[in-house]
């Protein structure tokens, strides 16, 4: 299973089959980063420029037409028509979760406007760092397949080298970290999440339903 760079699981085997949509990618399928910081990054941005500042994702599926999403080649995003490879050829790639619901249990979030002490019942879990070298199982970063030797050692150094994150509930994150569950499992939420979760709809409602004082004087 894939690891952080201090050892601890982050319950998948390849980040990348988790990868969502660039966080960089607009509407009309150009990267923002090309188009809005180019100065930061003018290699990069020079060659979008010359490509209508074209996503790079969505430059291989253009060309390619892949649309198999049966193939273990194929992200789990948005656009399951683009390959995993596709988004590892990107240098600037980065998917961070928006997402409202644990990917693990199903658990959605639920905030009390006004308090701002309250903890979220999501936490950001960072599948992969940028540019970081980590402890996988095997698997390789490249479209080569993997020798006989990382097959066979279940600690090879593989490089994932763009940050991807999925949203995990306080709950699943700490299973995750200190155990061997995985994002795959089949699990309903934690009894001590689902109740925690109870009792801030309640407390939601009960918001939603109040009326100020001065309404209530004029009944």
């Amino acid at each position: 299973m894939y690891k952080t760079p201090d050892g601890t699981s982050v319950g998948v085997d390849d980040p990348y089959d988790h990868a969502d949509i660039c966080d960089h990618l607009t509407d009309d399928g150009r990267c923002r980063l090309a188009l809005s910081q180019g100065d930061n990054h003018p290699e990069f941005a020079t060659d979008r420029r010359e490509d209508n500042y074209a996503c790079l994702a969505h430059t291989y599926e253009e060309k390619n037409k892949i649309t198999s999403t049966g193939s273990s080649d194929v992200s789990s995003s948005a656009e399951p028509s683009i390959p995993v490879s596709a988004f590892r050829e990107c240098p600037h790639y980065r998917s961070t979760t928006a997402k409202h619901a644990c990917v693990r249990c199903g658990l959605e979030d639920v905030r009390i406007a006004h308090d701002t002490d309250a903890q979220s019942l999501l936490e950001e879990h960072h599948l992969s760092y940028r540019d970081n070298t980590t402890q996988g199982s095997g698997i390789s970063d490249t479209s080569e397949g993997t020798d006989e030797t990382t097959q066979n050692n279940s600690e090879s150094q593989i490089t994932c080298s763009h940050e991807i994150t999925v949203a995990l509930c306080r709950w699943c994150h700490s299973k995750v970290h200190q155990s061997i569950a995985r994002l795959e499992d089949d699990v309903s939420p934690d009894p001590e999440a689902f109740a925690t979760r109870e009792q801030r709809r309640a407390r939601e409602q009960q918001e939603l339903g109040f009326s100020p004082a001065s309404e209530k004087n004029n009944d």
